[in-house]
């Protein structure tokens, strides 16, 4: 608390004091909004991509994902299983704003996506003042690893859960007396809270690291509770990806189970940092 409020003896002098890292920390986040603002105006003045190609792409027959899958299915002779055809999504707009305020979030989520390695930088700005040389040592690299991790969770969900789930949700059926209808909203619902939080998800060996460091978290604990965890990575990519075969399953198991080996191995890393100074 010293070294983020200054030593002050005095209640008034460390209100103060308080209250200038307030507004500092406002600052900071002033400017990461500004940042995140102009690339979401940027990919909302190209809505021809932005949802054409993109937002849209998921629930196309002609989506990079479905035609790997596809080849990749023929190719180690499983025939047409991984074959993505039954598509019959049919769209709707029943709002007068529907449209442009869809326009507006997935506009914001890009600049989000985009911007989100300069609001971490803005964060650790105003972070950094308050760390010792050796905390600051300790967390080299986080910008930069932190950034990386949410992209490849932002990555891995649009390319790979997104169209699972697009795709099983969009040709599910209670009855073949229901057609399915949806709104635009509900579906770019859909992919973007998926997008976002695949991303939070792959930081997990982050959230592993810091937990570690303050000693809430150890390796032991986790290599003993291995059992559980692929138990609950198994459920987690049955629910992601709803389908029948088990290869899809993998598809999100795998990525999912090497964050936690990977967690494992940093806070590993890090109990060894923390014996040794």
């Amino acid at each position: 608390m010293a070294a983020l409020f200054g030593k002050k003896k005095e209640s008034g002098a460390a209100e103060m004091s308080f209250m200038s890292h307030l507004s500092a920390l406002r600052w900071h986040l002033v400017r990461s909004a500004l940042v995140i603002f102009t690339f979401a105006g940027v990919a909302f003045a190209y809505p021809e991509i932005l949802f054409t190609k993109i937002v849209m792409g998921p629930s196309k027959p002609d989506f990079l994902t479905f035609q790997l899958l596809c080849k990749l299915s023929q190719k180690i002779d499983l025939g047409e299983s991984l074959c993505f055809t039954n598509f019959d999504f049919k769209f709707q707009n029943i709002e007068v704003t529907g449209q442009f305020t869809s326009h507006m979030w997935v506009a914001f989520v890009a600049g989000l996506v985009l911007g989100f390695p300069y609001l971490l930088w803005e964060l650790w700005r105003f972070v950094k003042p308050a760390l010792g040389e050796k905390e600051i040592r300790g967390a080299r690299g986080f910008i930069a690893y932190a950034s990386v991790l949410f992209l490849c969770g932002v990555a891995f969900s649009y390319f790979i859960v997104s169209p699972m789930a697009v795709y099983f949700l969009g040709g599910y059926q209670v009855d073949p007396a229901i057609i399915n209808q949806f709104t635009l909203d509900s579906y770019v619902s859909v992919v973007s809270t998926l997008v976002l939080l695949m991303g939070l998800v792959f930081e997990l060996p982050i959230v592993a690291y810091f937990l570690a460091r303050f000693g809430i978290l150890t390796s032991g604990f986790l290599s003993k509770n291995r059992r559980i965890a692929a138990i609950v990575v198994l459920i987690v990519s049955a629910v992601i990806t709803p389908t029948t075969d088990v290869f899809t399953q993998m598809l999100v198991a795998v990525p999912l189970w090497v964050l936690f080996e990977a967690s494992i191995l940093v806070v590993k890393r890090q109990e060894k940092k923390m014996k040794n100074a």
